[in-house]
């Protein structure tokens, strides 16, 4: 074992520095790998397309709360996150497939609920559960989702294509499921502490939504193949929108500009920042868990 004394805290490189050090040295070796690690999803050519390969990890305690997540959004979340990067790259997804971890403390008729989610999301973007594995875990629940599509050749969008004078544009509006958090973790500690009847939390319906539910605007990937239109870099707006956007730049060599006034946030979500005494772009720019296309 090494010394600790001696050792570096992952803290100190963060999500994106981490992956940066580990993956730094690694290179494709196989023709058929078009884009390795650092962008979406993996770029694989089969041939007549590309096939585009993401995977995603939810952590029971780290991504998520059973206390007020329903085991069926849980399910619902998951396959959204999973094919929200390959959507990001301009493909179109085909097939999950699922893996979980599961303590003792589940039963089958929540892992059903689970799947009832899964599934419905499946139907809702013409996904098909391909597969997946199962095994016992001593932590809670685990879930692995692994998204596959495929692309056409010349209209994948990676990350690294953003060019000088370029608009930044997109869809959605930001902050909401992290502001959304907020309230459900608030409500959490007050239920906890004082041991009160379901809370009320009527006029916030947007925010929490978006939070256990949320959906990905594919169709505007559609409307824009429909006039045309290829942007020159995509990403899927999952960590948050600052952080997403300097991904792009950094990949792609670019400062940006962004301009406060311009980055669309819903009423529900100022309304309940100023609740919480927080300034509503902190959430819109840092909040994450956004799912809409930048």
């Amino acid at each position: 074992m090494s010394n600790s004394d001696n050792n570096t805290p992952i803290s100190e490189f963060g999500k994106y520095g981490l992956i940066n050090h580990i993956t730094g040295g690694i290179r494709p070796g196989n023709k058929s790998t078009v884009t390795g690690i650092g962008d979406d999803a993996a770029v694989i050519d089969s041939g007549r397309n590309l096939t585009l390969v993401s995977t995603d990890l939810f952590l029971e305690g780290i991504h998520f709360n059973l206390i007020y997540t329903p085991m069926k959004h849980l399910g619902y979340k998951a396959v959204i996150r999973a094919i929200s990067d390959i959507y990001a790259m301009n493909g179109t997804p085909g097939q999950v497939l699922i893996s979980l971890g599961i303590s003792s403390r589940f039963s089958v008729e929540q892992i059903e609920e689970l799947y009832e989610g899964i599934g419905l999301a499946c139907g809702k973007y013409k996904v098909d559960l391909a597969g997946g594995d199962t095994t016992s875990s001593l932590t809670g629940l685990t879930i692995g989702v692994t998204a596959v599509g495929f692309a056409e050749k010349n209209k994948i969008i990676k990350r690294d294509g953003a060019k000088p004078n370029d608009l930044i544009c997109v869809t959605g509006d930001f902050g909401a499921a992290f502001m959304g958090l907020q309230l459900l973790e608030r409500e959490r500690k007050l239920f906890q502490k004082e041991k009160i009847t379901q809370p009320d939390l009527s006029g916030y319906e947007y925010v929490i939504g978006r939070q256990l539910k949320p959906d990905f605007p594919a169709a505007v990937l559609n409307e824009l193949g429909s006039e045309g239109i290829i942007p020159n870099s995509m990403t899927d707006v999952t960590e948050g929108l600052a952080s997403d956007l300097l991904q792009i730049c950094k990949l792609s060599g670019t400062g940006c500009r962004i301009y406060y006034s311009k980055i669309p946030i819903d009423y529900e979500t100022s309304k309940l920042a100023e609740e919480f005494n927080i300034d509503p772009m902190t959430p819109a720019l840092n909040g994450g868990e956004d799912y809409e296309l930048l």
